[in-house]
């Protein structure tokens, strides 16, 4: 076997364990289909299994006419054979290769019926009760038996039918199993949720101030920043009939065309300095401009009474000038408007937007082109946004006068540049008075009577004769690279300037007459100028503006010519130049021109339309004979100044027609030879080519094709492709020499492409294509016609293949000298030094001298059109030579395989469009094919195949890219509708292995593997390629019996064979038999598998499931045992899934934002970071909570899933997909077969299901957007062809209400059947599970998931059939979940429960059914645990729950109790009176909650009663866990962490005590003791004593955390609370409980994590150390009756650190206002003592004061660091200054202090943030002890500013200032000299006398150390201040020295006295001595 090259480790296993499937042979599937049909199988096999015949349509579409008739060249003339091909070109229809359309089903979502959630469901509106004191008064609570309400006082709610009304165990099941499939939908696909040129139009209308004669006005664009003028003339006159009939003399007729007063202007490329300038002419008059303007200047239509007799006389003179001149025109007038201002102002105007108009590339020639294009990146974004441009009314109300020697396009820009930078011209422009209206809208659609600019009526046509609107043609401001596609031949004639300057004679007035000629004959002139406004539509001759008295004018004429289409040398134009009279002179005749003399100008020269600038010289005498055939130099005739060029004009040509390009026309000209009638030697231009030198000048020409510039080898493309493929196809003889051409032919169409590639200015698709070229192939491209036998004087210019071929049937040998056009290395019969030539410019080519000879060709041979050839292939290089009947996909395959050098290499880096090629010249030959006679592996020749194998070898090999992949893909997909099948399997076999082989990173390479396999199976007949029909499932070849007829239930026990299971097994598994028969299908899911191995993060799943979509949606497929045969083809992929399950991400984007179940947030992992996380639950096992990625999968060691969410969910929905569809007992036996294992990653892998497929609230969360199109749109997206496109969305935005509502119904049924496809896997388990060998592991992995269901939010129907299902559980193994299930029934228990609250009706009836049935299955075997585990269930609601409504579970107890009641079959037992008492202890509970609920706002009185119940519940360890936690959550909501740690670690001690009771381990905790470093609180958990409760009675401490795992998992959550509360301390105290248990399990992997937080814990106290804020805490009493028993009571309240006195206190205000009123409440401001006399008895009285801990002195020795200082405090002090005079303060000598310290009942942090005061010390210091203490406190502050380690500067200079600054207000200074300046008389005081001299000794020693410390610290400016600090120090130093030397004699006298007994004097004399 070959070794593949492997580029990565981990890819060798992947690759290397493949091998086997990448070297399978495929099926020969055209003889596998043939012997199914003949053996004829089924049904279903007749149905689906065959093909049709044709996939592929090959059809003519008429093209789209945008006119009424498509624009051709006059009748009757012949044309030249370019012009002819031309015509054909833009008039034949489109040839399309479109595919047999197979739609997909749609409108499946109007079947959908709204799904109920609970979330959605609004309960009632209840008025909350508002708080009152009554109920608190007995410390004891209620007992748990007594209750408020009377449970029979309510209505029961409706009861579940049937409910115990079955006889067997399969009746139930039968009952469950049709329940559950009515109403569904059988689409889960359908649910998974889908969830610039401008043009414009103007009508114009023209004011003057007065109106006197004809006006005439012509527009056009202009753009500023190109200097051009970017569209042709508008003309329109709004001449009133008066006006016209002036006129009428000169006008003979008026065309209806010519009346247009309205104009579709086009702009290819918006730019912002775009403008609009109207000319205005008038009838040529006596006078310069200025003089006939200047009556509109002076005169006023308003003023008619004064003017009337001057404008009489002016319209007389008018009318007389119209007589006799009416044929001229004279400038007069301009004016402009930026049109680009005008359209952004009038979409800032209005809001509304419209869509951009966009015409098709195919039907117009103006496109726009790339945003990102150069052109675009200079114009500015207001500019080119014209969506929202909207119709407007410009008025222009300047008008300039025309200057007379300023009238050429150049003076014009230059006008619009001044206006644009000042708004007027620089140089002073008269102005007229007047204003131009002109109405400008969008065009959205063509409007009525709408002509083209060669006036052709476009569609839709005027019903009645309307006035007609013009399409004026753009002159694009830059190239337009758009293809032409209507015949279009427009000259346009710019006459610019004269130069008469130097004539003497008068030639002043000049006018020119331009006519268009045929010949020299004044009848030759043709009637092809468009014609003006009011006139005929076409005219033989135009004449200029005339300037008056002007030698050297300059024209803005812009005369349209339609050219003829067959032009000649005589055609030419005709130049006329005369001077008009303006005035009738008395001697002169009527005629007003005098001839001045001719030029003209040949339109056709040398063969080729003459365009550019001329500057033509004019003669003087009559026009010589035949002058027309020279240019204007060459006749001897008399010249004006001696023959020099005096006429200066500019023509430009619009054509279709005329390339204007050397290269193209030479080409053309050349082809056109080939076709015959052209005489040799052959005039191209000024070159004669004779016949033997026309193969070399062809393939020059060919060769330089590509040297065209852009454009217009752009507008010809059409035309040149379908030249150059002629030359590839047909073999040309030309001089009796077979042409060599098709070898160049190809190479330049690569070397086009590539040009046309690399070119930026063309646009490219996402995959890299050009979309010219795309454009092309889909619509333009067709096979070239059958050669025509065409005769020139005794040569075949070129052979028909047919007739060569059938006229030599008789003849057995052919001699041929013939050369194939295919094959350019047969050396030619002579050499010359042309071919030398051509040679040297293909240089690049290998040349072989291979000589092939057609070998003998028999007759049928040639009927069949084949022959037999020899190939010579050395190396690489293949040469290879047709029979002459080659067809063009064998030739161009042939020309790909023998490429070489850079075309070779620019051929495969475009392949795509020569497979495109390649796939459409093959579907137009199978189309001329007798199908019937001809089979599918006989339409193609063994060559051409031979060849496609080595371009995909190539191609794969060699050449392949990404987009390059992407084409190979489709190629092959096409072929396979075109090919033998099989032989394509093969090309897709060498493609894996020669991808395997590849060196590429392996990501990279699975990535273009999927991608190459999805588009290959997105094949319409992909299933019956994967042969889906004959899928193992049901295979008439399996050696076993039908799977169905071995799984049916009756003979189920006796199915033991190892070999059937291993088969049963094995269909879900990739087998090498399943890869080898469902290749595609085999070859997908491999890739896939090796894809999530590799835990490939960006994998692209969407092939599979846009595969499993289509099946899904596929109309074909709506059976449902066609479904199932579907489905059993993708079973391997469900074992690929499971396998993956560590992968799958399911909560990253999906986190739930509805009501939770409880009502409370503990689902909310974002909301509860600590509590009910995964160390618990993955610890006790609990499914609540599996929302949580890392529970599950930290089960297998996988911590980190690798998928993306959303790939996780397209990998999810295809598994419900398959087990929705898949036979029902083909997945039974799977499950009774499934090692357990595997069976567990099953349900773990539902799980996942549930929780991914969750319905939310907010949809917009996670959003799929998928488009399912038919696939009759498939046509239109032929180069996509990928039909599926997928976004996320996060935006809620521009969503209707309504698709809202759509959006939400469609994911609540996604939710509601997803949920139940799992449903009914579990139930297909849960029927195996008496086969299974451990019943008891499935059950309980079964009721996981079924629980964890009923965590998430879910729909009333899917709530009925689980409720259904874990009933027949119930009653099926009930003695399994009661006796080994504990934790699964205690779970149980809590979600029923849960559901009996809940506010929808059919929901609570439900769970009340499913609740009594659990009591009365468990009756019999454990019913205390039962009634137990309610009982807590309902403590953890209530507990939890914040909105609650206990209502609703009343009404459901009272159901149960109806249910209790009429169970006739249970009356004679203790059942109805056990669930009375138990529904009783129930509604107890519930008035608790009562209680709690009014106590939301305020958390402490909330807290206060929550933990008298949990005291409440000290006989019941289980409950008072409950309620434990339940405190604990709500602190965690309150983000008091510590508190919630510390209710958990009352927990913890609550389990080790009744773990010690029952266990004896060393390594256990000794009960609560063991916790009393982390609090003394804790001890109150120590056990009541054994004969009132024993720990192993049934029910009693039975749940999960009663073990040690529960035991470590309350620690851990308790540590990681502490850890977010700062307590980093107690974190270590946890560990240090938790650490011996890990050790004794040697649980290493533990100890690891737990060393790793205590190391995180202490470094987070060296690096946070002082900065942490610890709690704040306050006195908080409560004084008036209103408080009930609060009444005088004192707490200390602990708030967060940084609580100021004003936030607690409007906190307790706001809350206690709402309680009693506003009025009621008085807060008391101060801290003194509280007089109860004074208080009003109606009021209700709050004292807050701020406190501060308090320590002995003793105690201060332990408590050294802040942690210390901060836990466990249970003494407080506030301290209130007062005087003898009842005064709060005063002077120094008369302020006394009072201390208070109180004693709280508990040490705080405790399980409550409030503790009551249970004892209160209070003592009052004398005046000198004030200051002693104030002394010292100053002392502390300055020693320690002095030594800290990073002195601050500005706090060491504040405290200074207070202690030596000159003017201190009582400061150090003062208070000695008030209590030392003498020695106290009473000898008592000695003592404190002498300690404050000692205190004020070390100050003024403190104060020198800062001085000192400042000095070094002071920056330089600070010099001066630091100078001031010190005089002031040394003063007071001086100032207190006499006072400080001064000792009392009498305190050093050696008496010793007995010291006196313990007063409060000596305990403070005692105080200060330590101090």
């Amino acid at each position: 076997m070959q070794m593949l090259p492997m580029c990565s480790i981990k890819g060798l296993n992947i690759l290397g364990a493949d091998l086997l499937s990448l070297h399978l042979e495929p099926l020969d599937l055209e003889e596998f289909l043939m012997s199914q049909l003949r053996s004829g199988d089924t049904d279903l096999m007749q149905e689906l299994g065959d093909f049709p015949e044709d996939d592929l349509k090959v059809e003519q579409v008429e093209k789209e006419c945008r006119t009424v008739r498509h624009s051709v060249p006059e009748d009757g003339v012949e044309l030249e054979p370019h012009v002819r091909d031309c015509v054909k070109s833009y008039t034949q229809p489109w040839l399309v290769v479109s595919r047999s359309a197979y739609s997909e089903r749609a409108g499946l979502h109007k079947l959908l019926r709204k799904q109920t959630f609970e979330s959605d469901v609004q309960p009632e509106n209840h008025e909350k009760p508002s708080p009152t004191m009554d109920g608190l008064n007995d410390d004891s609570g209620r007992t748990l038996t007594s209750s408020d309400f009377n449970l029979r006082c309510l209505t029961p709610d409706q009861r579940v039918e049937g409910l115990l009304a079955f006889s067997s165990h399969e009746e139930l099941d039968r009952f469950n199993q049709e329940a559950r499939q009515g109403n569904r939908h059988p689409e889960l696909f359908a649910l998974y949720p889908p969830a610039d040129e401008v043009r414009y139009r103007g009508g114009s209308h023209m004011l003057f101030e007065i109106d006197i004669e004809p006006i005439f006005a012509s527009m056009a664009l202009y753009d500023l920043k190109e200097k051009k003028k970017i569209s042709e003339n508008f003309y329109c006159d709004l001449n009133s009939e008066q006006f016209k009939n002036f006129l009428k003399p000169h006008v003979p007729h008026v065309d209806q065309s010519t009346l247009a007063r309205s104009a579709i202007f086009s702009i290819t490329y918006p730019a912002p300095d775009i403008y609009l300038v109207i000319k205005i002419e008038k009838v040529l008059q006596q006078g310069e401009i200025s003089d006939c303007a200047d009556p509109y200047m002076t005169l006023r239509e308003s003023d008619s009474a004064k003017n009337k007799d001057k404008l009489e006389k002016l319209r007389g003179q008018a009318e007389a000038f119209c007589q006799r001149l009416g044929r001229y025109r004279m400038p007069f007038a301009w004016a402009t408007v930026n049109i680009m201002e005008v359209i952004s102002t009038a979409a800032l105007d209005r809001d509304v937007t419209d869509s951009e108009i966009k015409s098709s590339s195919i039907d117009r020639k103006g496109q726009l082109p790339r945003r990102n294009s150069e052109r675009y990146s200079t114009i500015d974004d207001q500019f080119c946004s014209v969506a929202a441009f909207k119709p407007a009314t410009i008025t222009i109300s300047t008008i300039f006068k025309q200057e007379g020697d300023r009238l050429s396009d150049e003076d014009l820009l230059k006008f619009l540049a001044d206006i644009k930078k000042t708004s007027a011209p620089q140089r002073r422009i008269k102005t007229i008075p007047g204003s131009i209206k002109l109405d400008m809208s969008p065009v959205h659609d063509t409007p009525p009577a709408c002509l083209s600019t060669e006036l052709i009526p476009l569609i839709p046509v005027a019903e009645k004769n309307i006035r007609p609107v013009k399409e004026v043609l753009e002159f694009p401001s830059n190239e337009v690279y758009v293809p032409h596609n209507i015949y279009r031949n427009l000259l346009y004639v710019y006459p610019q300037r004269l130069n008469f300057v130097n004539r003497l004679t008068s030639a002043r007035n000049i006018t020119i007459k331009m006519q268009f000629m045929s010949g020299e004959d004044p009848s030759c002139s043709l009637p092809v100028i468009f014609g003006k406004s009011n006139g005929s539509e076409f005219l033989q001759e135009v004449y200029t503006p005339v300037t008056y008295h002007n030698k050297s004018p300059d024209f803005y004429e812009e005369v349209k010519l339609a050219l003829p289409a067959r032009l000649t040398e005589r055609h030419h134009l005709l130049f006329t130049f005369y001077h008009i009279s303006c005035q009738q002179k008395q001697n002169q005749s009527g005629n007003c021109e005098t001839l001045i003399g001719y030029s003209w100008l040949p339109v056709w020269n040398n063969d080729r339309l003459q365009t550019g600038q001329f500057c033509l010289p004019i003669v003087l005498e009559r026009l010589p004979v035949n002058y027309s055939l020279h240019s204007p130099e060459v006749p001897p005739v008399k010249w004006m100044e001696s023959h020099k060029g005096l006429f200066n004009l500019e023509i430009q040509a619009v054509s279709s027609v005329h390339t204007q390009d050397n290269h193209l026309e030479r080409f053309f000209t050349l082809c056109h030879a080939l076709e015959g009638g052209a005489t040799f030697p052959l005039r191209v231009r000024e070159e004669k080519i004779p016949e033997n030198k026309l193969e070399h000048e062809l393939k020059l020409s060919i060769i330089s094709l590509s040297s065209s510039s852009l454009e217009p080898l752009v507008l010809f493309l059409h035309l040149v492709l379908d030249k150059l493929f002629t030359l590839i196809m047909q073999p040309m003889v030309i001089a009796g020499q077979t042409a060599n051409l098709a070898q160049i032919a190809f190479e330049s169409v690569v070397s086009i492409v590539n040009s046309l590639h690399n070119s930026q200015e063309l646009t490219r698709d996402q995959q890299g294509r050009n979309s010219l070229l795309a454009t092309y192939l889909y619509w333009v491209f067709r096979l070239p016609d059958p050669p025509r036998d065409m005769q020139n004087p005794g040569r075949n210019i070129m052979i028909s293949k047919y007739d060569f071929f059938f006229s030599t049937v008789g003849s057995m040998l052919l001699q041929s000298r013939v050369r194939s056009s295919s094959n350019p290395d047969i050396p030619g019969p002579h050499t010359s030094a042309e071919d030398a030539e051509v040679k040297s410019i293909l240089s690049a080519k290998v040349q072989s001298s291979n000589r092939l000879n057609l070998e003998l060709l028999q007759r049928n041979s040639l009927i069949n059109m084949s022959a037999t050839i020899t190939r010579a292939r050395p190396c690489l290089t293949i040469v290879c030579v047709f029979s002459l009947l080659q067809q063009f996909h064998e030739e161009l395959a042939l020309q790909m395989v023998v490429s070489t050098g850079v075309c070779r290499e620019n051929a495969y880096k475009y392949a795509w469009f020569f497979f495109e090629l390649l796939v459409k010249s093959m579907a137009q030959h199978v189309s001329q094919l007798d199908k019937q006679s001809v089979p599918r592996r006989n339409r193609f020749s063994d060559r051409f195949k031979d060849d496609i194998t080595t371009i995909v070898s190539v191609v794969t090999y060699q050449k392949l890219t990404e987009k390059v992949n992407i084409s190979l893909a489709f190629f092959l997909y096409d072929l396979l509708s075109l090919m033998d099948r099989g032989f394509v399997f093969q090309l897709v076999k060498n493609y894996c292995n020669q991808m395997s082989a590849k060196c590429v990173s392996l990501p990279t390479l699975i990535s273009m593997r999927l991608e190459f396999l999805r588009i290959l199976c997105s094949h319409e007949h992909y299933l019956n390629l994967s042969l889906f029909f004959s899928s193992p499932a049901s295979a008439p070849a399996s050696p076993c019996p039908s799977i169905s007829s071995q799984v049916c239930p009756t003979c189920q026990l006796g199915f033991a064979l190892t070999a059937v299971q291993q088969r049963i097994l094995g269909l879900f598994e990739l087998s090498q038999e399943f890869k080898q028969q469902h290749y595609l299908a085999g070859l997908l899911l491999t890739e896939l598998s090796a894809a999530l191995d590799m835990e490939s993060e960006g994998l692209h799943l969407k092939c599979l499931f846009v595969l499993l979509c289509s099946h899904d949606l596929d109309h074909r497929c709506i059976k449902p045992e066609v479904r199932a045969k579907v489905a059993a083809l993708y079973l391997p992929l469900v074992g690929i899934i499971i396998d993956s399950t560590n992968y799958l991400d399911f909560t990253g984007k999906h986190t739930l934002t509805g009501k939770n179940k409880s009502g409370g947030p503990e689902d909310d992992l974002e909301n509860v970071p600590p509590i009910n996380q995964s160390v618990a639950m993955a610890i006790a096992g609990n499914p609540f909570n599996t929302l949580g990625r890392n529970v599950l999968v930290s089960m297998h060691g996988k911590s980190i899933a690798t998928l993306a969410a959303d790939t996780s969910r397209h990998l999810l929905v295809c598994f419900l997909w398959v087990m929705k569809n898949a036979d029902r007992s083909l997945i039974q036996r799977w499950t009774i077969d499934m090692p357990p294992s595997q069976l567990n990653k099953l349900l773990e892998l539902l799980t996942i299901c549930v929780s991914c497929f969750e319905y939310r609230v907010s949809l917009l969360i996670y959003q799929l957007v998928f488009y399912c199109q038919t696939m009759g749109q498939r046509e239109n997206l032929r180069w996509r062809k990928d039909l599926t496109q997928w976004r996320q969305t996060n935006d809620k935005q521009d969503k209707t209400k309504a698709e809202l509502d759509q959006e939400a119904l469609i994911s609540g049924n996604l939710a509601t059947e997803t949920n139940l496809i799992v449903l009914d896997l579990l139930e297909t388990i849960i029927q195996a599970v008496p086969l299974a060998e451990c019943k008891d592991s499935v059950i309980g992995g079964v009721l996981k998931v079924l629980l964890h269901s009923l965590t998430c939010n879910q729909s009333t129907t899917f709530l009925s059939h689980t409720f259904s299902t874990l009933r027949a559980v119930v009653v099926k193994f009930g003695d399994l979940l009661f006796e080994e299930e504990a934790e699964q029934c205690a779970d149980l228990c809590q979600k029923v429960l849960q559901y009996c609250s809940s506010p929808v009706d059919e929901n609570r009836s439900q769970a009340c059914a499913t609740l009594y049935l659990i009591m009365r299955y468990s009756y019999s075997n454990n019913f205390s645990r039962v009634k137990m585990q309610v009982t807590m269930s309902l403590a953890s609601l209530v507990g939890k729950s914040s909105d609650f409504q206990e209502e609703y579970l009343r009404r459901s107890l009272r159901t149960i109790l109806a249910y209790a009641e009429e169970d006739t079959e249970m009356q004679n037992t203790q059942l109805p009176s056990q669930v009375d008492e138990l529904l009783r202890n129930l509604n107890s509970i519930l008035s608790d909650t009562v209680k709690m609920r009014e106590f939301q706002e305020d958390p402490e009185m909330l807290m206060d009663l929550m933990y008298r119940i949990a005291k409440g519940y000290q006989t019941s360890p289980d409950l008072r866990l409950t309620w434990l936690q339940n405190m604990a959550e709500k602190h965690n909501n309150r983000k008091c962490y510590t508190e919630a740690a510390m209710c958990l670690v009352h927990a913890a001690a609550l389990v080790a005590e009744y773990l010690s009771m029952l266990e004896d381990h060393k390594y256990l905790p000794v009960g609560s003791v063991t916790f009393q470093n982390i609090s003394p609180n804790v001890l109150e958990e120590s056990a009541v004593s054994d004969d009132i409760l024993s720990p192993d009675e049934d029910g009693v401490c039975s749940g999960r955390y009663f073990t040690e795992n529960g035991l470590v998992g309350l620690l851990e959550q308790a540590a990681e609370l502490f850890s977010n509360g700062c307590l980093y301390e107690a974190v270590n105290e946890v560990y240090k409980i938790i650490i011996p248990i890990s050790e004794a399990h040697r649980d290493f992997r533990k100890l690891v994590s737990t060393h790793d937080k205590l190391h995180r814990a202490f470094d987070n106290i060296i690096q946070k150390g002082h900065k942490r804020m610890f709690g704040t805490y306050f006195r908080v009493g409560f004084y008036g009756a209103k408080f009930g028993d609060l009444d005088e009571r004192e707490f200390i309240y602990k708030e967060p650190g940084i609580t100021h006195l004003p936030e607690i206190s409007h906190r307790l205000e706001n809350f206690y206002s709402q309680c009693f009123g506003d009025d009621t409440l008085i807060m008391i401001k101060d801290s003194t003592p509280v007089d109860r006399k004074q208080l009003n008895h109606s009021k209700a009285y709050i004292q807050i004061t701020y406190v501060e801990p308090y320590f002995d002195d003793y105690e201060m020795k332990d408590r050294l660091t802040n942690f210390e200082k901060n836990f466990n405090l249970r003494r407080f002090m506030y301290t209130t200054p007062f005087t003898k005079s009842g005064r709060p303060r005063g002077e120094l000598h008369e302020q006394y202090k009072r201390k208070t310290i109180l004693t709280t009942m508990h040490a705080f942090p405790y399980v409550k943030t409030r503790i009551n005061v249970i004892q209160k010390e209070e003592f009052d210091l004398t005046p000198i002890e004030v200051a002693i203490e104030d002394m010292q406190k100053k002392t502390r502050e300055l020693a320690v500013a002095t030594h800290r380690e990073q002195p601050d500067a500005k706090m060491l200079q504040m405290l200074l200032q207070g202690s030596v600054g000159a003017t201190v207000n009582q400061g150090p200074l003062e208070v000695a000299q008030v209590f030392l300046n003498e020695i106290p008389a009473d000898p008592k005081l000695f003592r404190h006398h002498n300690k404050l001299r000692l205190c004020f000794k070390e100050f003024i020693m403190r104060c020198g150390e800062a001085v000192e410390k400042n000095k070094h610290l002071i920056t330089s400016d600070q010099k001066e201040y630091q100078q001031e600090l010190k005089k002031n120090y040394n003063r007071l130093r001086e100032s207190l020295r006499p006072m400080l030397e001064r000792k009392i004699p009498e305190l050093y006298k050696p008496i010793i006295r007995p010291r006196e007994s313990f007063k409060r004097l000596s305990f403070r004399r005692t105080q200060e001595e330590n101090s």
